[in-house]
């Protein structure tokens, strides 16, 4: 799986994630980003043209340098501050109670510890800081969860981990947050991938 998961699926995410319906969602998330920021998961950076004057600093938090290597190319012609860091996020080198804003964009579905991941995230945010998330995951409907349930194994294999049937918001508390904010629905798409949840949550 080596050429697979180094070559081919990098290039194969970017694809999926140029979809259109989810600029809205880029769009609101990044809005809302101020400060010191942390993107988790920046891929190939497609969030990065949406970042604006409120952000000061922008650190990419990535464990595939190909997908760094794409992303810097969207950088190149940007006056925004950004640096690329590759790391994972169950273990994030970067000082405690140090970033004003975390931004996760379908990124908790794949993290193989999303629990630890959150809990590192507690760590490096400022005690007034907030975590602002886009994330697919488990749906309200016991026949789409039932399709979710039988699709993720496989799925998994093919998509780097990516689980369709996370609990988002139970996973965000377990972490360590409260949530303050939470909208969730169905995008365009098929039900088992396309249940989202939206919104923000602080340091409990």
């Amino acid at each position: 799986m080596g050429f697979y998961n180094d070559v081919l699926l990098p290039e194969l995410c970017h694809l999926a994630m140029r979809n259109r319906r989810l600029i809205p969602y880029r769009q609101r998330a990044i809005s809302l980003a101020e400060g010191r920021v942390l993107e988790i998961g920046v891929g190939s950076g497609l969030n990065l043209p949406f970042y604006g004057a409120s952000a000061s600093e922008i650190l990419a938090l990535e464990p595939a340098p190909k997908l760094i290597a794409m992303a810097k190319r969207l950088t190149r012609a940007s006056a925004m501050p950004v640096r690329f860091i590759e790391a994972s996020a169950e273990a994030i080198p970067i000082d405690d109670d140090s970033v004003d804003t975390v931004i996760t964009t379908w990124t908790m579905c794949s993290i193989p510890e999303a629990v630890t991941a959150l809990a590192q995230i507690r760590r490096v945010l400022r005690r007034n800081g907030r975590l602002i998330f886009v994330e697919h995951g488990l749906a309200p409907d016991k026949g789409v969860r039932w399709w979710q349930d039988l699709l993720t194994p496989a799925w998994r294999r093919i998509s780097g981990g990516c689980h369709l049937n996370r609990p988002i918001p139970s996973m965000i508390e377990q972490g360590g947050f409260h949530l303050d904010r939470l909208e969730t629905g169905y995008m365009r798409g098929p039900k088992p991938m396309s249940f989202m949840y939206e919104g923000s949550a602080r340091p409990g």
